[in-house]
């Protein structure tokens, strides 16, 4: 399946809505929940504002995977930028009807060849999402370490594991 990028937009809104919500059950298999709020519209079309404005400081990125269709079928974000030390973290998830596709792997890479003013990228996923390690690993994120806390979800015990991504062209021109 061919995928794209395309960054967040106000007209996004109500078809990101409706996808979060279609897939809220699977996404909280493996990640912790966003709360039920951020499932009702009105709270959801608040939050897409904030979004927007956070991208519009460059605070933030927030992309849609979409398929050769123009349907969603994830997303992959790049938050909290740290401009002074140019740092930012990574969050990514895939649709369940789209999952062993390799669109996570795609997506990523596809984002880590744009031209990213960003020396470093975190990644930090669950010990039970295996899918997200492999996609990390196989874009260049190196495993750093794993939270000592344990912490209950879905009757599982699991800890986070912390990943960092370098980017080479910037590591160059700083030597």
């Amino acid at each position: 399946m061919e995928i794209s990028l395309n960054l967040l937009r106000e007209v996004d809104a109500e078809v990101l809505f409706k996808f979060e919500s279609e897939n809220r059950w699977f996404f909280e298999k493996m990640v912790p929940s966003r709360g039920d709020d951020y499932y009702t519209f009105n709270a959801f079309i608040r939050r897409h504002r904030e979004l927007l404005k956070e991208q519009e400081k460059g605070l933030s990125y927030f992309y849609l995977i979409t398929n050769d269709a123009g349907k969603i079928v994830g997303r992959v974000n790049l938050v909290d930028i740290d401009k002074e030390d140019n740092i930012a973290d990574i969050g990514f998830r895939v649709g369940a009807t789209y999952v062993g596709q390799g669109i996570g792997n795609q997506a990523l890479k596809l984002l880590l060849k744009t031209d990213l003013s960003v020396r470093q990228i975190r990644g930090k996923t669950t010990t039970v999402n295996h899918a997200s390690q492999k996609v990390l690993e196989k874009n260049g994120f190196k495993k750093i370490g794993m939270s000592e806390e344990e912490f209950e979800m879905n009757w599982e015990m699991m800890t986070f594991v912390y990943y960092l991504w370098e980017n080479e062209k910037l590591l160059c021109k700083k030597e």
